[in-house]
């Protein structure tokens, strides 16, 4: 009991700063100093989760992973186990592969081995309903990670917990004008997207034109799917290369796979990327921050993988009956060519 109530009043502690955010948080700017972004929870909308659940027995979590299409989403899959662990909750893991079809068979998997809590990360952000529907009669909470449902009803899940895509987005387009400040000349930019109809994918792209549609000097040369992956930015670079050449001035990538990819495909051409090109990305791997060391990537946003924790957190509180905020987004980070050196050893990931 005792053992309890610690665990208990550890839970409380840690979930205090997730809920209520950071007092101090900042917009996110392109100084020389890593910028939190907001960290912050939207309590206009919150679920109430009634009683709560005595258990005599480990809490069992069935997770729906979208895939491992790229280092991002593997540190992230690898967290959550990691912290699933550390907790003392049974973990039901669900490799989907990119395929939404599979996560509704793993969902309904889950309902059938009668876990606890069901969590996903969605491949796509379009036709969850019915199978939401499916898990609301069954009487299981559910908790939407990393990337957002579009449905009817959404009392269906608890809560969402996970980055603030469009916000990464326009932290891009600030840069892109920051960056590009002294030239009244046409840029014209390249756009290498994610998995169509993903939420990164919407919302990446939405915050950035959004942002840099108020100067007409930018000029989108061409915007295409690559998958988040490092294959099909370096084919999708190449294709778009062969046909614009040096008309390309900047590329925006949703990721830094992608963006990865097309580095080798600029180098390939003869261009030297973060120079002839500039390469703006998303995500802040290891990788990506060892490639702007060497002057070939000038600025990555910050999208945190690391969500165990908090998804732990959540798991816990749902079991104990209380009141959770409709959206918790989670802190996160832009880099400079600057700070990515100082960075670069401490990345898990």
């Amino acid at each position: 009991m005792e053992n309890r109530m610690k665990w208990g009043i550890w839970v409380l502690i840690c979930l205090i700063p997730l809920v209520f955010g950071c007092d101090s948080a900042r917009s996110a700017d392109t100084s020389d100093n890593l910028i939190p972004s907001e960290r912050y929870s939207d309590n206009s909308s919150t679920t109430p989760l009634g009683e709560s659940i005595t258990l005599s027995r480990p809490i069992v979590l069935g997770f729906s992973q979208l895939g491992s299409e790229s280092d991002w989403r593997n540190a992230n899959s690898l967290s959550i186990k990691e912290a699933a662990k550390e907790a003392g909750i049974d973990l039901l893991f669900e490799n989907a592969e990119q395929s939404q079809k599979k996560q509704f068979e793993a969902i309904r998997y889950f309902i059938e081995q009668k876990v606890d809590v069901i969590a996903i990360a969605p491949v796509i952000q379009s036709g969850w309903d019915s199978i939401l529907n499916e898990v609301q009669e069954a009487g299981i909470p559910v908790i939407i990670v990393d990337r957002v449902v579009d449905i009817e009803d959404i009392s269906r899940y608890v809560t969402f917990i996970g980055s603030d895509f469009y916000e990464e987005g326009r932290k891009a387009g600030k840069y892109l004008i920051d960056k590009m400040a002294g030239t009244s000349d046409p840029i014209g930019f390249v756009e290498l997207k994610g998995t169509a109809g993903s939420t990164p994918s919407i919302e990446r792209g939405n915050g950035f034109q959004d942002t840099i549609k108020q100067q007409d000097k930018f000029v989108m040369l061409k915007s295409q799917y690559a998958d988040f992956t490092h294959e099909q930015g370096r084919d999708v670079m190449r294709s778009i290369l062969q046909e614009m050449g040096s008309e390309i001035k900047v590329l925006y990538a949703h990721n830094d796979d992608m963006a990865l990819g097309a580095i080798e495909a600029i180098e390939e051409y003869g261009l030297e990327p973060g120079k002839d090109i500039i390469i703006i990305s998303v995500d802040g791997t290891r990788k990506a921050l060892e490639k702007m060391i060497e002057g070939k990537i000038n600025f990555v946003v910050e999208c945190n993988p690391l969500l165990g924790p908090n998804l732990m957190q959540v798991v816990n509180e749902i079991i104990e009956g209380r009141t959770l905020p409709k959206r918790i987004v989670t802190a996160e980070s832009v880099f400079t060519e600057v700070t990515a050196e100082r960075e670069v050893n401490n990345r898990k990931y």
